[in-house]
């Protein structure tokens, strides 16, 4: 996700991977990762974003939409450079088709996982009581929701019993900490990361949880008015749908995204406070109160990503 702080006119966020931490400034991308010897490994690029050459990509709603799928493709990068380097101390590395293949079988399982599968359930469930749910009823997206939500903690209390998942989940709550530091304007030192909470309100976790309760209100006003082929077997008309469902979640994410930004300038109202409860709740799955250790790796790849950021806005990057 992306934070803008009251302090400070540098964007940063970040992304917890393989024992370490990626964090990201505008024009600057830096991956810190601690080794098995103790030393830190700092990974530092430029980054330069597709709203650079097209300005019309940072209107509202398209600045969400370009802001979530470059977050995708830096996480991605992120994890499999992190994942390599843990496995080059087994003499081990993916080659580029290995990774490919990977992320496609990753990106295939998230959309069985979270889109057909409650789709097929909301269907079902209609059918066990003796009701036709259609993509057209409120009552269909509501059950579509709620098993969403159930499948997502689900698979994030499952995941979560493995050791290595919970190492990751520390260093989530070691980037929180940083960004937060930074936020306060505070010196980026270990010492005054860690008397800050592990619950960030604009985390990756809250994210998901309004991208989820906004599809289940987007789906609920426009399949109504999307038309029934009569002419083609009823599976390939939930066929259809699947596929709307994919292909409007961006447009989702990015009324998410302006949602989340507006309440992040917006603290100070109750109501607004009261709206993103639910958000830090869910991250009490997600983060782990981290080590020193961790906080400094964290750290490290906050400082690089806006010392990268100073040099490319000065010109020397």
């Amino acid at each position: 996700m992306v934070f803008k702080t009251k302090h400070n006119d540098i964007h940063v966020g970040g992304q917890a991977v393989i024992e370490g931490v990626m964090m990201r400034a505008p024009k600057s991308l830096a991956i810190a990762l601690r080794r098995p010897n103790g030393e830190i490994l700092i990974k530092e690029d430029r980054w330069r974003s597709l709203s650079e050459r097209w300005s019309f990509l940072k209107w509202p709603f398209l600045r969400g939409s370009l802001i979530i799928l470059e977050a995708l493709i830096n996480g991605m990068q992120a994890l499999t450079f992190s994942a390599n380097q843990a496995l080059e101390e087994q003499d081990e590395s993916l080659g580029e088709w290995a990774l490919f293949f990977t992320i496609f079988v990753g990106l295939g399982a998230g959309v069985v996982l979270f889109v057909v599968l409650p789709h097929m359930i909301s269907g079902l469930v209609g059918r066990l009581f003796g009701v036709r749910l259609g993509v057209e009823h409120l009552l269909f997206h509501l059950i579509d929701g709620a098993v969403k939500i159930m499948i997502f903690l689900g698979y994030v209390w499952l995941i979560s019993l493995f050791k290595e998942i919970r190492r990751i989940f520390e260093y989530h709550g070691a980037e929180h900490k940083s960004v937060y530091a930074y936020e306060a304007g505070e010196a980026l030192t270990v010492e005054n990361a860690k008397k800050f909470s592990t619950l960030h309100p604009r985390c990756g976790t809250a994210f998901i949880l309004v991208v989820l309760l906004i599809s289940i209100f987007f789906f609920s006003i426009v399949f109504p008015f999307v038309p029934t082929l009569h002419d083609v077997p009823g599976v390939m008309n939930q066929m259809i749908a699947i596929v709307m469902k994919v292909l409007f979640m961006f447009p989702i994410a990015g009324l998410a995204y302006e949602m989340i930004r507006f309440s992040s300038g917006n603290m100070d109202r109750g109501l607004i406070r009261l709206a993103i409860l639910p958000g830090l709740w869910m991250q009490k799955l997600t983060t782990r109160e981290p080590s020193d250790d961790q906080l400094e790796v964290a750290l490290a790849a906050l400082n690089r990503a806006l010392h990268g950021q100073s040099r490319a806005v000065g010109g020397l990057g």
